[in-house]
């Protein structure tokens, strides 16, 4: 039986990226107003500090578990591209779920402030 390398580096280097871009997407949306001082003017420094690096790091790190983790518990019962479709909606779904959590929490954390931009 004849081997095939999978391309499941350069695919979760990949979603890593998307899930990076996210990540700064989500602080950039939601810290903005706290770091910008929109709220009387106090800004929020500890949005730079706590939360950025925690959106920037565990977004893709959580993404890109999703991916290996649904791509080998697959490994056995399908083939590649069904395994590689599964993995993609798997690390889009887990994205989106901590993409809505990472913004409803820079929203409590900002102090509603989104609601008015």
């Amino acid at each position: 039986m004849q081997h095939h390398a999978e391309p499941t580096g350069v695919l979760g280097c990949l979603v890593a990226v998307v899930a990076e871009a996210a990540g700064l997407g989500v602080w950039l949306h939601g810290a903005g107003p706290g770091v910008r001082g929109s709220f009387e003017g106090q800004r929020d420094w500890s949005l730079l500090y706590v939360e950025l690096p925690l959106l920037l790091l565990a977004l893709p790190a959580l993404t890109v578990t999703a991916w290996g983790l649904t791509g080998a518990a697959l490994r056995d019962r399908t083939e590649l591209p069904t395994r590689t479709a599964a993995s993609a909606a798997t690390s889009a779904l887990t994205l989106a779920l901590l993409s809505w959590a990472g913004l409803a929490w820079l929203d409590g954390r900002v102090g509603g402030v989104l609601q008015d931009g």
